[in-house]
């Protein structure tokens, strides 16, 4: 969540980067400064009457100390109804404070000041692209759903039926290239990145998803189990990653922190109905290899650099053409103050498409799990910095060696950096 002492002194900037946002946001920043102000002056007058109380505490004393009984009486009357009010008002406190806060939460993180402005996909910027492995066809290549399920190493129908639509099933040679990709990535990110591994539960509570920011605003995306208390299936190991240091405060010799994880992901896709329903580009259940820091705030803007070139290192291991694209103010995620994008070219569709986010969150997700870090030798501590990023989408990863390597007899050549993974160097029929 965003800082409320910023939001008091810089209204109008917190209010010109959520219209770079697109707008959409304002009122519940209209809401949050709102309740705010009413909290503060109810605030003002209760510490007022509290010191209306100690003075009258006072007066009483002295008429005991002079024997003044009736006046003191008169005024332990007026002590107990100003203690009365005082309670009435340190509830009314109590209760802004729970709705302001359940306010905050709904207000989107500012975009960094070097982010460009713009109002969509269309403005976003490519700052980089590696095309040196991209393929000119012979024939006209098929996209990965056609080749998948040719080769009969994905198998819709049968997921179709156990699950429902959008969900694959991988049979053979299939399943053994998804172990494959995700142990290349597991790997690198370990062996070579340093990165330490991490297997998380699949099921996180409601304050998890809370403190990366999946509720309360994208619960409508969200699996939840029917249980007491309520569970949910995640959406990404962003969530469980992040979260395992909510509520510490770390030592500054122990930051960065670093971790990888492979997790299923699951996603109800709400509202995106009608979009990508073909193959392995938007299911309710997919693989992910994700990448998550915890750093100083001076050192998040670089880490962001070094997360997006640990994801894009998977990539020119497989030698898969792709770019880099820096999202404007108008298409980022909800925590981020600053993403990249990474897209792989697809031959069969003749498009790029997205294949990581790599985002810097600043200290919004740290406010909403109280992750902080004390400086040697400081007595304050602060609040980290999170980023996050997909190191790589494994689903996506898979489709993207179909089509950028597939023959014109219908086999697939495997990436040779899998070979060893695989045991093999061709998937045929």
């Amino acid at each position: 969540m965003l800082d409320l002492k910023f939001l008091r002194s810089n209204p109008e900037k917190a209010r010109a980067a959520l219209k770079d946002r697109g707008g959409r946001y304002l009122p519940a920043l209209e809401k949050v400064l709102e309740a705010d102000t009413l909290w503060r002056g109810l605030l003002a007058e209760t510490e007022d009457l509290r010191s209306k109380r100690n003075e009258v505490s006072k007066k009483i004393q002295e008429f005991k100390i002079a024997k003044k009984e009736a006046e003191a009486a008169l005024a332990m009357a007026e002590a107990n109804s100003v203690k009365e009010t005082i309670k009435e008002k340190e509830t009314r406190l109590s209760s802004i404070e729970k709705e302001l806060n359940a306010m905050l939460l709904g207000v989107p993180n500012l975009p960094h000041e070097s982010v460009a402005r713009g109002a969509g996909p269309e403005d976003n910027k490519e700052v980089f692209a590696d095309l040196s492995s991209r393929r000119e066809f012979s024939f006209k290549p098929l996209d990965h759903h056609s080749i998948g399920e040719r080769l009969g190493i994905i198998d819709f129908e049968t997921a179709t039926r156990l699950s429902g639509a959008r969900f694959a099933l991988l049979r053979g040679a299939g399943a053994r290239l998804e172990r494959a990709i995700i142990s290349l990535m597991l790997d690198t990110h370990t062996l070579e990145h340093g990165y330490t591994e991490i297997f998380p539960p699949f099921l996180v509570n409601a304050e998890t998803m809370t403190g990366t920011g999946q509720l309360p605003k994208f619960e409508e995306e969200l699996y939840k189990i029917a249980s007491e208390p309520p569970m949910y299936l995640i959406p990404t190991a962003e969530v469980p990653l992040t979260n395992m240091h909510r509520g510490d405060i770390l030592k500054e010799a122990e930051l960065p922190k670093r971790f990888t994880a492979y997790t299923a992901c699951f996603r109800q896709e709400a509202g995106s109905y009608g979009k990508d329903t073909r193959g392995l580009i938007r299911n309710h259940q997919f693989n992910k290899v994700e990448l998550v820091w915890l750093t100083k705030p001076e050192e998040s803007m670089a880490a962001l650099e070094t997360l997006r070139s640990d994801a894009e290192k998977i990539l020119k291991l497989l030698k898969i053409p792709y770019r880099v694209l820096e999202l404007c103010t108008g298409d980022m995620g909800f925590s981020s103050a600053k993403t990249y994008d990474l897209e792989v070219w697809m031959p069969g569709e003749n498009s790029f498409r997205e294949i990581s986010s790599c985002s810097n969150c600043l200290d919004f997700q740290a406010r909403r799990m109280d992750i902080r870090f004390k400086r040697d030798g400081a007595g304050k501590t602060e609040f980290v910095h999170t980023l996050n990023g997909s190191g790589l989408a494994v689903g996506r990863t898979f489709a993207a060696i179909l089509e950028n390597y597939q023959r014109e007899d219908g086999s697939v050549i495997v990436p040779e950096v899998l070979r060893k993974y695989m045991g093999s160097d061709i998937i045929t029929l």
